[in-house]
């Protein structure tokens, strides 16, 4: 593990814990800049732009460059464009996600759209799942940035993307194409954006389900830190194991 060269970096639980930094976290990449060593934040929250997160991060004590970050909005509008460039689609979602759409020069409509994006938002409601539902129905094709069922916030958890996907794929029977974690597809992108490849790059995660099991499947080695969802108790329920287990980032060594 000590010759890895680049890192891919889950957000929450690895860098963050709910809006204070994991003790560490910043030294760590102090340390990543000080060596030239390429790294990425990876995060399944579509909610936000780069610079966005960047400011949020700042906020916490975290100086990390928005080119440093990319999130599951960003790669689904890679993956759109790679499948059918400057198309149609009708999302929902915040600007993290139309953001990304409008860079690759898709237009956002609801008339007769080649694709229904879903991602997360922070008032979803009945009126836009009921559109996405007809949408799809109609032969647009559905597209979901993240499979996350419930995201964390200062209340307690809230139905996420993958919980209102599930809603839709039962009332129109089309299941949804994930592009965010734990889908490998988001790791290749991630590695295409940083100009790395899978053998000199590590990824760092908390969850077994989504950091781990990606890193793995896109043939990466993987850590696991223990200062997130994970902890010893847990770990040996899963049939695959991390390539080494820490507590923090502050324990990385390179």
């Amino acid at each position: 593990m000590n010759e890895m060269k680049n890192y891919l970096l889950d957000m929450d639980g690895v860098l963050v814990r709910g809006k204070q930094a994991i003790p560490g976290a910043q030294e760590f990449i102090n340390r990543l800049k000080e060596h030239q060593i390429k790294f990425l934040v990876l995060t399944n929250n579509p909610l936000y732009t780069q610079a966005d997160l960047a400011y949020r991060l700042q906020a916490m004590g975290l100086n990390i460059p928005a080119a440093n970050i990319f999130t599951s909005a960003m790669a689904t509008a890679l993956f759109l464009n790679a499948q059918r460039p400057k198309g149609t689609a009708f999302v929902i979602g915040e600007s993290g996600l139309t953001s990304a759409l409008h860079g690759i020069d898709y237009i956002i409509t609801d008339h007769n759209p080649e694709y229904v994006v879903l991602g997360e938002t922070l008032s979803y409601n009945f009126e836009q799942i009921s559109k996405a539902t007809r949408l799809i129905s109609a032969g647009a094709r559905f597209i979901a940035t993240n499979p996350d069922p419930a995201g964390p916030t200062e209340q307690g958890i809230v139905p996420a993307c993958g919980a209102m996907a599930a809603l839709i794929e039962k009332a129109t029977g089309r299941a949804p194409f994930f592009v965010g974690k734990p889908a490998p597809l988001m790791m290749r992108y991630a590695m295409n954006y940083l100009e790395v490849h899978s053998q000199n790059t590590v990824m760092v995660g908390d969850r077994m389900d989504t950091d781990i099991i990606a890193g793995m499947q896109a043939g990466l080695d993987t850590i696991l830190v223990l200062s997130g969802l994970t902890d010893h108790e847990n770990l040996g329920a899963y049939p695959f194991r991390p390539s080494l287990v820490l507590e923090s980032v502050a324990d990385i060594t390179f």
